[in-house]
Formats: C-alpha cells, sequence, structure tokens
C-alpha cells in the first residue's frame, strides 16, 4: 500500500475543526428549517418551493424538462411527475409542448407561481444575509503540506 497521499482523511481534525463542521451543519439545519416554516406559512410545501425555485433558477431558460428537474432535485423521475401535477393544480407550473421535441413537455412557472416564488425567495435572501458567519465555510486548522525540496 502507498504512503498517504494527502488524500480525505490524511490528517487527524482539531477541537477548532469540529467545532467549525459543528457550527456549519448546525447553520444548515437552521436555515433549512427557516425554509421549511417559512413556505408551509405561505401555504407550499418544501419540495414545491425547491420545484419553483429549480425552474426559475434552471440555467439559461425560464423552464425545464421533468427528466431536467428529477436530476435538479435529485428526485425519481416519477416523483417529480407527482410534485408537477400537485403545483399545476395549484395554479404554479404548466405545461406547455416543446416546440423541438414532440415527445417533451416543458415545465414552466405561472404569473401566480412567479410572485409566490418571488416573495419567498426575497425572504430566503434575507435569512442567508442574517446568516453570513454562521454559513461560512469552515476553516480547517491542520497544517498544510509544504515541500521544502522538490526533489529536484
Amino acid at each position: 500500500m502507498a504512503a498517504d497521499d494527502g488524500q480525505a482523511g490524511s490528517g487527524a481534525l482539531t477541537k477548532q475543526d469540529f467545532e467549525a463542521l459543528a457550527r456549519f451543519r448546525f447553520g444548515i439545519r437552521r436555515y433549512l428549517r427557516f425554509s421549511e416554516e417559512t413556505v408551509r406559512s405561505h401555504g407550499l410545501t418544501p419540495q414545491q418551493y425547491q420545484l419553483l425555485l429549480a425552474l426559475k433558477g434552471f440555467p439559461g431558460r425560464d423552464w425545464a424538462t421533468v427528466r431536467e428537474l428529477a436530476d435538479r432535485l435529485q428526485l425519481r423521475h416519477h416523483s417529480v411527475v407527482e410534485l408537477v401535477n400537485r403545483a399545476q393544480g395549484q395554479g404554479l407550473v404548466e405545461r406547455v409542448p416543446h416546440p423541438d421535441d414532440a415527445r417533451a413537455v416543458r415545465v414552466q412557472l405561472t404569473a401566480d407561481g412567479e410572485q409566490i416564488l418571488g416573495r419567498l425567495s426575497a425572504l430566503h435572501r434575507d435569512e442567508l444575509r442574517r446568516m453570513d458567519s454562521t454559513l461560512a465555510l469552515p476553516t480547517w486548522h491542520d497544517e498544510p503540506v509544504t515541500s521544502d525540496s522538490d526533489g529536484a
């Protein structure tokens, strides 16, 4: 077996490292709890908010296919179909035929979906600003590997 090559697990974590990881994990959980409570108070499920955000935030366009949404949301295809069905029933999204592929359907926000997403996303942005230091990436306290001689 080769000696340790600097990959994951190469150094022991310090007390400060554990504290940084715990603080970061706490921040993530606190943000997720805020998000869950906020979207529910506006009549959506957390998954519906994530769907709306995935649509509006899709790179380069304001629509996506179910397959693309499944990838973005890390859900199975049939779960996204059910999620889109429920959101469509609430008037948040609509299905539109894809102009270039008769087999595909575009999922896009409705005006109501745009409106509620705008309100919720502003609240999320404000919460992230308040949590700036809590969600800062941890700073590691292990010593970096330095090479005084490169073998030349």
